[in-house]
């Protein structure tokens, strides 16, 4: 059993050099926590997916420090991802390209022609990279199904003993997943929503971006993460409440014998009468729902253990369309209004 050591960001240069050995370390984005490992080195890559007990056929994404460290994987950049790179790296956007025959092992690409690459907005892990010398795997820091982390103690929690280090550099800052969009097909397509929403992308794009609303079946190979399993979830069963349903939905759990979470905006705690400790807010605005979500769905499945989880369904769309697609991959599709 590893021991896993904590890095601070005054500490870079030993957490790049556990890469390089081949070791695997967590790394913050302004998303969430990313679990890295060499992404040139097959045996440490194939290590992420014991670490996280995550299916091999899930591809990851390669995180990198440049756009030069790109083109050394793709045989051009092709020009709508140029324009992207330009008005959203570093940030929170990964694209999906066609890459060099055997440039990437099929660990890493899930063994399709395409690889997904992103450059994200956290000076901590560019300089990690940089140090590293080689672009990095980057999947969610955590046990492969449950809530992303957010903080280094959310992978601490999931992970030690597992993996070599953590580099600490705070809480994350949108709190979901970068935006995936497929730019190897004629179209661009939105595999996974996030951040930069799709208005953003057809405003740069000068074209219409399609989004991929199928469901990936059990022998086919995703081409983004998250796709294909079932992703997010509490031990507890979360229940999506809209909007209109909170006095039924707040009256359901005051005469339920089981223990009730409840994850909603300020709003309607500040006018349910709930217990503190079975209370979590999501804040006032879409954006502040976003980036507490996963750590209020983390906050009832270890510190206050519940049965059920009633959590604030919003709009989708803008931003609310990547915090539902995480909120009902959570809950298994399931909103109050139909139990």
């Amino acid at each position: 059993m590893l021991i896993t050591k904590i890095y601070t960001t005054d500490e870079i240069e030993k957490a790049a050099n556990e890469l390089r050995l081949g070791e695997l370390i967590a790394f913050p984005t302004e998303t969430v926590y990313g679990l890295g490992a060499d992404a040139t080195n097959e045996q440490a890559v194939k290590r992420v997916y014991l670490a996280k007990g995550r299916p091999s056929d899930n591809p990851l994404i390669v995180t990198v420090s440049s756009r030069k460290m790109v083109e050394e994987y793709v045989e051009s950049l092709p020009e709508r991802a140029v324009k992207l790179m330009d008005a959203f790296w570093p940030g929170p956007l990964t694209m999906i390209l066609k890459i060099k025959e055997g440039a990437l092992s099929k660990a890493v690409t899930g063994g399709l022609e395409t690889a997904a690459f992103r450059m994200p907005q956290n000076k901590a892990t560019l300089k990690l990279i940089e140090s590293a010398g080689v672009p990095i795997v980057g999947p969610s820091a955590n046990s492969s199904g449950k809530p992303s982390p957010t903080t280094a103690q959310h992978v601490y929690h999931d992970l030690e003993g597992r993996i070599a280090g953590i580099l600490d550099d705070g809480p994350t800052q949108v709190g979901v997943e970068s935006t995936i969009i497929d730019l190897s097909s004629e179209h661009p397509v939105i595999l996974r929503p996030g951040a930069v929403t799709v208005e953003q992308l057809e405003e740069v794009l000068k074209e219409t971006v399609l989004s991929d609303k199928h469901k990936v079946g059990m022998k086919e190979v995703p081409k983004a993460p998250g796709m294909k399993y079932k992703h997010y979830a509490p031990d507890a069963q979360v229940l999506i409440v809209k909007a209109g349903d909170w006095d039924k939905a707040l009256l359901w759990r005051k005469n339920k014998q089981e223990r009730v979470g409840v994850m909603a905006f300020n709003e309607v705690l500040k006018n349910a009468y709930l217990p503190k400790k079975l209370s979590y807010s999501l804040g006032d605005t879409v954006f502040d729902a976003s980036r507490r979500l996963f750590a209020g769905l983390r906050y009832f499945d270890s510190e206050e253990k519940v049965d059920f989880i009633l959590c604030a369904g919003v709009k989708e769309a803008g931003l609310g369309e990547a915090y539902m697609n995480r909120l009902k991959k959570s809950a298994g599709n399931v909103f109050f209004d139909k139990i």
